[in-house]
C-alpha cells in the first residue's frame, strides 16, 4: 500500500480558511492499494483501526467511465457496482460478505450492529438495515459502509473499548446532532466514554461550496459562526465546523477530532459530488473495521 501525504498538499487547499483550530487536516492522506484510492488519517492505525474514505477513480462504472461507483441506486450495472464493491474490499483487505451498510434515509437513526448483520447491504440494497443514517459495533473484523457523496461521512473509534461507528452527516442528519446521539448509542451498548474517542470528518461538500436557504440556516441557527451571508436570503453552511461543534459538546477532546477539509464539490475529478454535478453522479463509500 501507497499513502501519500505531503505530495497532495495542494489538494487539501480547498479550504479556504486553514487556520483550523480544531482538527487535524494536516494528518489527513491519501493511500491505493490495487488500483483504488481512498483518504485517510495514518495515525489511526495506532489503535488497530482500518478506515478509508474511497475516491471515484478506479472502477467499472457503467455510468462513469473508470467509475469507482459503489451503489446500486443511481441506475448503474448491477455486476460493474458489485465488481466495484469487491474492489473497494480487496484493496481495504476485508470480505465483501463481512460488510454491513444501511439504507440512508437523512435521519438520527443509530443501528447497533452485531455478527449476525455480517453481509446486510452488500449484494443488495434490499436487506440493508433500514432507515438508518448510523452505525456502531464492536465486533472485529466487521466494517460498516456509509455512503457519501458530498454528506459528510464520519468515523467514530473508541481507543479504549474497541467499539467503532460510521455516521452519515447531511444537513438535516448534522442539525439533528446525529454524531452525538452515535456516541450515546455507542456508551449505552458498549461503555464508550467520549474522552476515549477519536472522530474523523471526512471528505464532504465545503464551505467554500455549500450554499443554503433560510430554511436551512434557520435549522442551524444554534451555530451562528457555521453561517456565511451570501446574498439576501442565502448562507455558505459549514458542516465540518458544525460537527466539530457538536463533537466538542460532546466530549471528544479537541486533540481527538481528525478533519480532512476536503471538499467533494471542488474536486469532483476525485470525489463524487451530488450538486456539482446536479444529481447525476454515483456514491463511494466511508468504511470503518477494527482488526
Amino acid at each position: 500500500m501507497r499513502v501519500a501525504g505531503s505530495s497532495f498538499q495542494g489538494f487539501l487547499l480547498c479550504r479556504k480558511n486553514l487556520t483550523n483550530e480544531v482538527g487535524k487536516m494536516a494528518d489527513f492522506a491519501f493511500a491505493e492499494a490495487k488500483g483504488v484510492e481512498w483518504g485517510c488519517f495514518p495515525a489511526w492505525k495506532q489503535w488497530g483501526v482500518v478506515h478509508g474514505f474511497l475516491c471515484r477513480t478506479g472502477g467499472c462504472s457503467s455510468l462513469f467511465p473508470g467509475g469507482l461507483n459503489l451503489s446500486y441506486n443511481v441506475g448503474d450495472d448491477r455486476e460493474k457496482v458489485l465488481a466495484n464493491r469487491q474492489k473497494m474490499a480487496a484493496a481495504l483487505d476485508f470480505p465483501l460478505e463481512r460488510a454491513v451498510a444501511c439504507q440512508q434515509v437523512h435521519s438520527t437513526h443509530v443501528a447497533v450492529v452485531t455478527e449476525q448483520d455480517a453481509g446486510k447491504g452488500t449484494l443488495t440494497l434490499a436487506d440493508a438495515i433500514p432507515e438508518t443514517d448510523g452505525m456502531v459495533t464492536d465486533c472485529h473484523r466487521l466494517p460498516l459502509l456509509i455512503s457519501y457523496a458530498d454528506c459528510v461521512p464520519i468515523l467514530l473509534a473508541d481507543t479504549r473499548t474497541g467499539a467503532v461507528g460510521a455516521v452519515h452527516g447531511g444537513w438535516r442528519g448534522s442539525v439533528g446532532k446525529i454524531v452525538p446521539h452515535a456516541l450515546n448509542v455507542m456508551k449505552e451498548a458498549f461503555g464508550t466514554e467520549p474522552g476515549d474517542v477519536v472522530a474523523g470528518i471526512g471528505p464532504s461538500i465545503g464551505p467554500c461550496c455549500y450554499e443554503v436557504g433560510q430554511e436551512v440556516a434557520d435549522r442551524a441557527a444554534e451555530y451562528p459562526s457555521c453561517l456565511t451571508p451570501h446574498g439576501p436570503g442565502h448562507y455558505m453552511l459549514d458542516l465540518w465546523q458544525l460537527n466539530t461543534l457538536e463533537l466538542l459538546e460532546a466530549g471528544v477532546p479537541r486533540e481527538q477530532i481528525y478533519r480532512a477539509d476536503c471538499c467533494t464539490s471542488c474536486h469532483k475529478d476525485r470525489f463524487f459530488s451530488y450538486r456539482a454535478e446536479k444529481g447525476k453522479t454515483g456514491r463511494l463509500y466511508a468504511v470503518i473495521y477494527r482488526k
